[in-house]
Parts: C-alpha cells; sequence; structure tokens
C-alpha cells in the first residue's frame, strides 16, 4: 500500500512537471513522450523513497514546490515504514480469545473439589478461554486478572460515574483469588479463566456478580487482562478482552472441550473445530 501511494505520488509529481515545464515543445508532444514521462516518473520516485532528488527549474516556481515535495516525502517516508515495520514486530498478539464468554452452573467447573462444594447449587460462573496460536514464540508465567467496570449516577449531581472493582478468579486450586497463574503455556492448548459469580443467572443478563448488584448500573463490562513473558526475547506479552454484559459477548451453557492427545499434533486434537460452540445440555450435577 505504501509503494502503491508513492507511485501514484512520483506519476502525479511527474505529470505536473511536465505541464510547468520551459519547453519549445507543445503540449501534446510533450505528453505523448511516453519514455520521458515514464524517466521522469521514475526519476520522482526515487526522490519520494530518498535515494535520489529532481533538479528543477531556477526560474519555476511549480518546480521548486515539486522538488521540496518529493525530498520531504523521501525524507518521512523511510522513518515512517520503519516506524510500521518496528511496531508489526514488537506488537506480539499470541492469543486468540473465545468468540463468547460462556455462563454454567458453578458445578460444571473444571475443578472436583469447587463442583462438589456447589453440587446442589443454583450459582453460576462464567468462563473465558483462550489459547497461544504461535507455533515459534515460547510463552511463560502466564497470568489473569478480571476487572469490573460499571457506571452509576452519582447521589449528589446526577452525573454518571465509572467505577471499578477487582473481582475474584478460581486459581490452580479451584480457589477464589486475585489472579490465575500458568508457569508454560503449551502451544496451542486452551486455557480457561474461571469467574465465580457467586449468584443465580436464570438468563442473561448477568444482573448480580460478587455481590455486586448491577441492577441499576450502566455499560457494565467484564475486563479479562493477560500478562506474560516470552522465551528468549525476554520482553512482557499483554493482552486484554472487554466483555460487554449488556451485549451479545456471553452465552448460557458449557464450552466444548477440547481431547488431549500427547502422541498428535495439537492442532489435530478433537474439539478445535467447536471451540466457539457450546455443548448440547449440560445435565444434571453429578451426584
Amino acid at each position: 500500500m505504501a509503494l502503491t501511494a508513492l507511485t501514484a505520488l512520483a506519476v502525479v509529481i511527474s505529470v505536473a512537471w511536465t505541464l510547468s515545464e520551459d519547453s519549445k515543445r507543445s503540449m501534446g508532444e510533450r505528453l505523448r513522450d511516453g519514455e520521458g514521462l515514464l524517466n521522469l516518473a521514475l526519476g520522482a520516485l526515487r526522490a519520494c523513497v530518498g535515494t535520489d532528488s529532481l533538479s528543477p527549474e531556477p526560474d519555476s516556481l511549480v518546480h521548486q514546490l515539486l522538488a521540496t515535495l518529493a525530498s520531504l516525502t523521501g525524507a518521512l517516508a523511510p522513518a515512517v515504514l520503519l516506524g510500521i515495520v518496528l511496531i508489526k514486530m514488537f506488537a506480539l498478539r499470541p492469543f486468540i480469545w473465545r468468540r463468547r464468554a460462556s455462563v454454567s452452573h458453578a458445578w460444571a467447573a473444571d475443578f472436583p473439589g469447587y463442583a462438589r462444594l456447589h453440587a446442589e447449587s443454583e450459582d453460576a460462573i462464567i468462563a473465558v478461554r483462550f489459547y497461544n496460536h504461535l507455533d515459534n514464540l515460547s510463552v511463560v508465567d502466564l497470568r489473569a486478572r478480571v476487572h469490573l467496570r460499571y457506571l452509576e449516577r452519582s447521589p449528589h449531581d446526577g452525573s454518571l460515574v465509572i467505577y471499578k472493582k477487582w473481582l475474584s478468579v478460581l486459581d490452580e486450586k479451584g480457589e477464589p483469588a486475585d489472579e490465575r497463574s500458568w508457569l508454560a503455556v503449551e502451544r496451542g492448548a486452551p486455557f480457561t479463566v474461571w469467574i465465580p459469580v457467586d449468584a443465580p443467572v436464570p438468563a442473561l443478563p448477568v444482573t448480580r456478580i460478587q455481590g455486586k448488584d448491577l441492577a441499576q448500573s450502566h455499560g457494565a463490562k467484564l475486563l479479562v487482562r493477560l500478562t506474560a513473558r516470552t522465551v528468549g526475547m525476554g520482553t512482557e506479552v499483554v493482552d486484554e478482552r472487554w466483555f460487554d454484559l449488556g451485549g451479545d459477548d456471553f452465552e448460557t451453557g458449557r464450552f466444548v472441550p477440547l481431547e488431549p492427545n500427547l502422541a498428535k499434533d495439537v492442532w489435530t486434537w478433537r474439539g478445535w473445530r467447536d471451540f466457539d460452540e457450546l455443548l448440547p445440555d449440560e445435565g444434571d450435577p453429578a451426584p
């Protein structure tokens, strides 16, 4: 796209240069000189990328302006292109998120102790899933934290005030904690952040979560933030996803699990095709 834009600019400069030059040839002769126009356009393109310069006629203000435009473009274009390349190289986003967060019964969580504790409970739990899709990047020390953001009317002047609440997630033991951490992040293996609701969710949207009643709130959203480090590069990777509690970012039901098979490549495990789908029916809690 950048090369196309610079080429178009070079063509415009060459045409304007030809129309404004002091020449005994007629306008038609100058425009019919295809080889001359091509040579001029190539010279203007070299000037626009910073490898050459145009030689304007001393008494031609138009030529002076066109040469200055080409020189300024040639000075800025390499810096801009280099900046774009560096941003693309270092703006790593290795994680692919599941399209929606799923809301299921608390006894459907993957932690046996937590599931048994809530076997007779109607409380719900939110599951957010993601995976590392990069084959040539090793990620370690992954941490996930969840914030609730909502707006409420000020009791003083009625204006909307933004509030934030740090939500608990289930740690590696299946107990509520401030964050969930993983020491290693296998290539392609899915990860789940379990967020206890601590209240039943008979229907969407979720109107109460971890003691906060959202019935009178506006613009409630969940922010799930991931931080990790890369092996070799030593850089920090940060990714995040907003889930709108009042929008289409949630669905009721348990997600379709993947079936790990260490004898096969991770991308051939059963379940990848249905990664964004739900199980047909949650069923009943195990006795």
